[in-house]
């Protein structure tokens, strides 16, 4: 029998993404490689308002916030991963603990520790893979893998440092985790760090893909497939539920949503992408990005993928829906646990997009203020390009 869950919060679709069509006129025509100071003037990016109106789930904090961001920071900082104390201050500004306070807003202090933790070492990932030989990143894979399997066995000296933060966080979490948890949170991360050393065989054969190949890889380096296992740390969903054909295109769809929001260098979504294009070209770093996946599969510009990629969004809001209000029913005790998990699907998307323009992690200060004008100036191509330091970067405000 098949009874939907009724969804949470009012869901209105207006279909706008907040613009008027005569601010599309602005034309961007790749490369972009001789831009000058005039050129950059004009040059404005379209950020297209994928959620706000049209999402149901509100944003949420974690009630234990600001107690595991000053416990979390002060383990990472002990590691020493960046080999700079500005490098260091840039991820700070990230907040990375923000998006997992609002992306697990109701999880127990224990379980949104372990949910802070485990963002860091997402960066610290893509961060070390991407200035790494793919060779190299393949080798950080199998130490992270290890460090899972092992998480009481201390790490060999002189290796890279991501094994003993991996080893630590696994450590502590498995003490209050499901073994669902454990065993789904395995396997989706290797998932995602083999997905990490096909993005570096990408990026060194200077391979962009098409629309279709690209979103099956996202999928796995935006890391929501292991965020989401998280979301079952005090949980015990059986596997045939959470293979079920609904609950799969529900998680399906929130991680599409999540990374097209994204548009930035999180390795963790398509808002994701949206926020992070503009941050990642002056990097010289977009060929992962599904703006520059679009601008090249489907020979637009940049505001042209910005609004294909909108559609995409807003047709994938409506899959999420539609699949929510046919999820199956269980019998006790799954069913209040498969509505939680639902819950936390949906949530996930509201968390990324709104962290996505609080962070400096892509727009500097200037978040909000792009989120309210919906445009942003075009960064020079490659400004960020030379850093020598392994870790974020600040963004310069100036530039926005």
């Amino acid at each position: 029998m098949i009874t939907g869950y009724q969804i949470p919060y009012k869901y209105s679709c207006q279909g706008t993404y907040g613009c008027q069509p005569e601010s599309l006129l602005i034309s961007m025509s790749p490369p972009y490689d001789s831009t000058t100071a005039v050129e950059l003037a004009s040059a404005k990016i379209f950020i297209p308002d994928t959620v706000t109106s049209t999402w149901p789930w509100p944003r949420r904090l974690n009630q234990y916030y600001s107690e595991v961001t000053v416990e979390s920071a002060a383990w990472f900082a002990s590691f020493k991963a960046f080999n700079s104390a500005r490098a260091l201050d840039a991820f700070e500004r990230i907040n990375s603990d923000l998006v997992s306070c609002l992306g697990y807003p109701i999880a127990s202090k224990a379980h949104v520790r372990s949910a802070c933790d485990v963002m860091r070492i997402f960066f610290v990932i893509d961060e070390y893979s991407d200035v790494s030989k793919p060779s190299d990143v393949c080798e950080q894979k199998n130490v992270a893998m290890d460090a899972l399997h092992n998480p009481h066995k201390p790490r060999p000296k002189g290796e890279w440092v991501g094994g003993e933060i991996v080893r630590q966080f696994w450590e502590r979490t498995i003490q209050d985790a499901s073994a669902q948890s454990q065993k789904r949170f395995i396997a989706t991360f290797e998932l995602y760090l083999e997905s990490m050393v096909q993005q570096a065989n990408d990026r060194n054969e200077h391979r962009i893909r098409d629309i279709k190949s690209y979103i099956d890889v996202r999928r796995d380096t935006v890391a929501m497939k292991a965020v989401f296992a998280l979301l079952e740390l005090g949980l015990d969903i059986p596997d045939e539920v959470i293979s079920h054909p609904t609950i799969e295109a529900m998680a399906i769809a929130s991680m599409d949503m999540v990374f097209i929001d994204n548009v930035s260098d999180f390795s963790v979504d398509t808002t994701r992408d949206i926020a992070s294009y503009n941050m990642e070209q002056a990097r010289g770093d977009a060929s992962h990005n599904m703006i520059t996946i679009v601008v090249h599969d489907l020979d637009t510009d940049v505001n042209g993928a910005m609004l294909w990629v909108a559609d995409l969004h807003m047709k994938t809001q409506k899959k999420f829906l539609e699949a929510m209000a046919t999820v199956p029913k269980w019998g006790e005790p799954i069913d209040p646990q498969v509505r939680v998990y639902c819950d936390g699907l949906g949530n996930w998307v509201r968390a990324n997009y709104e962290w996505n323009f609080e962070t400096e992690r892509y727009l500097g200060t200037k978040g909000p203020e792009i989120q309210s004008k919906k445009w942003m100036p075009l960064m020079p191509k490659d400004c960020l390009k030379d850093s020598k330091e392994i870790g974020p970067v600040h963004v310069d405000c100036s530039l926005l």
